[in-house]
């Protein structure tokens, strides 16, 4: 039976169709020239062929928008605790015979619900990065721009941050407003670097999350200058990203957004609790996974990995051996007895291993936090706390280190009673090692995106640091020639 006759019911799918381009999809994927075509078709076996293409696309556009366009286990793959239940979805025949007769609603529902999938998708509507094709980029050569110098690139950085929006244009086409020295409109042509522009330049780097100091340096240029083409791919993988992610989403959970070195607690769908992190170097990243968190360790002790044993810690002994003392460490064979360190051939050491005592000074801090994962990563205190002040926080060897951990283990603890409470407290106190069960698991998603929206409706771009945005881009470009 013909689905596709009514020229109403294929107008409304023509248009949705379209539509999806503002969650990045590619209209023309989804066999709209099929709608023209049963429009035109005169033959029966014409008028069938489309209609099975039409019913395709329909198909196909359902899927991706719930599913995504990729395979995430072949492109960005997730590793998952074996016993955790995968959301169960009803096939998407059966939601597209659904929903034939009212197609909007469908359409709707098999979106992500996700709010910065929604928030994004709204702002796309009406972003620049629809409209500009080009910014022109700012010349990397020469020193960092401050306050109150003159250089040749200051009129090519005024434009560039004009049509991204930090600079308006006043009526005679100089930009503008925000961009005066004692109170006099400066040219476009001007090269003096303004205390105003440099306000603009501040606002440019919180959008990008750089150091806000107003100092035009390497890695602002490199941000100033992708282009927007650059940008509106970053926003449509990131728009593919949520919708696998949307899967994997618990109303009560812990988030470790991995690109914006943050965790986000949530307590019923609301966030209750965020904080900073230190995640993963390049060289040592931290890995994508789902799990649950099922203890936590008190009081820690630390034994070294052996990649940082190698690279890190046997230069630092090989220097001075009382490195080991100062840090808190003992020598260990695999069965755990301890070795006189000047008994070890620390040029080519072989059966050792490193254990560092528990105490603030340790470098999981007062308080690990586990889930069962194959990388040997976990959350934990830290007592590098100076380096929750720096906008880029990729410092560390995989594990995700905590800004105020103790919080974390006070929302861990939500359910628990008060006896536990004072349990852990009296662990706490002794500076004993000590694994202490939760209450009831709290599922944790190790997850990488590089775009969002804030509080204020701007889009908000991370660098790719891992370079995962890379791959996805490239396997979407190819997936929708």
């Amino acid at each position: 039976m013909p689905l596709w006759q009514d020229a109403a019911q294929r107008q409304q799918l023509q248009e949705l169709i379209l539509d999806t381009r503002y969650d990045g999809l590619k209209p023309e994927m989804y066999q709209l020239q099929s709608v023209i075509m049963l429009t035109q078709s005169v033959s029966e076996q014409q008028q069938a062929c489309d209609e099975v293409l039409l019913s395709y696309g329909y198909l196909q556009v359902l899927q991706h928008l719930r599913d995504g366009v990729l395979d995430p286990d072949t492109v960005e793959p997730y590793w998952h605790e074996a016993d955790i239940e995968p959301l169960e979805q009803l096939p998407i025949e059966e939601v597209a015979a659904a929903g034939l007769h009212y197609l909007p609603q469908v359409f709707d529902a098999v979106r992500p619900k996700h709010s910065t999938y929604q928030k994004l998708r709204e702002i796309l509507k009406n972003s620049y990065l629809l409209t500009q094709t080009d910014w022109g980029t700012v010349s990397t050569q020469g020193k960092s721009l401050r306050v109150g110098v003159l250089d040749a690139r200051v009129p090519d950085l005024r434009q560039r941050l004009h049509l991204a929006g930090y600079i308006a244009e006043n009526r005679d086409n100089a930009l503008a407003a925000i961009d005066t020295v004692e109170g006099k409109t400066v040219a476009a042509d001007s090269l003096l670097y303004t205390d105003q522009l440099v306000e603009a330049v501040k606002a440019f780097q919180q959008d990008h999350y750089l150091e806000d100091d107003g100092i035009v340096g390497p890695a602002t240029l490199r941000e100033l200058n992708i282009s927007p083409e650059q940008r509106l791919m970053q926003v449509r993988v990131n728009l593919e990203r949520l919708r696998w992610l949307d899967k994997m989403l618990d109303p009560t959970m812990l988030l470790v957004d991995i690109a914006g070195a943050r965790l986000l607690y949530f307590r019923e769908g609301e966030i209750v609790w965020r904080t900073r992190t230190q995640v993963g170097t390049v060289q040592r990243q931290t890995p994508l996974l789902k799990s649950r968190i099922t203890h936590l360790t008190i009081n820690p002790t630390w034994t070294v990995p052996p990649t940082i044993l190698r690279q890190d810690k046997l230069p630092a002994i090989r220097r001075d051996i009382g490195y080991l003392a100062r840090s808190n460490m003992k020598v260990l064979d695999y069965q755990g007895n301890v070795l006189d360190p000047n008994s070890i051939n620390w040029q080519a050491p072989t059966g050792i291993m490193l254990r560092q005592g528990p105490g603030p000074s340790n470098a999981l801090g007062l308080v690990a936090i586990r889930f069962a994962n194959p990388f040997t990563v976990y959350l934990h205190d830290t007592p590098s706390q100076h380096l929750f002040g720096r906008a880029t926080r990729t410092v560390s060897s995989g594990c995700v280190r905590v800004e105020d951990a103790q919080r974390l283990v006070e929302h861990l603890l939500f359910d628990a009673t008060e006896q536990e409470r004072e349990h852990i407290e009296r662990i706490q106190a002794s500076g004993k090692t000590r694994n202490v069960n939760l209450p009831q698991p709290v599922p944790v998603l190790l997850a990488y995106w590089t775009v969002e929206v804030d509080m204020d409706n701007r889009l908000r771009f991370r660098s790719d640091n891992y370079g995962h945005d890379a791959k996805v881009a490239a396997a979407l470009k190819a997936a929708q020639r």
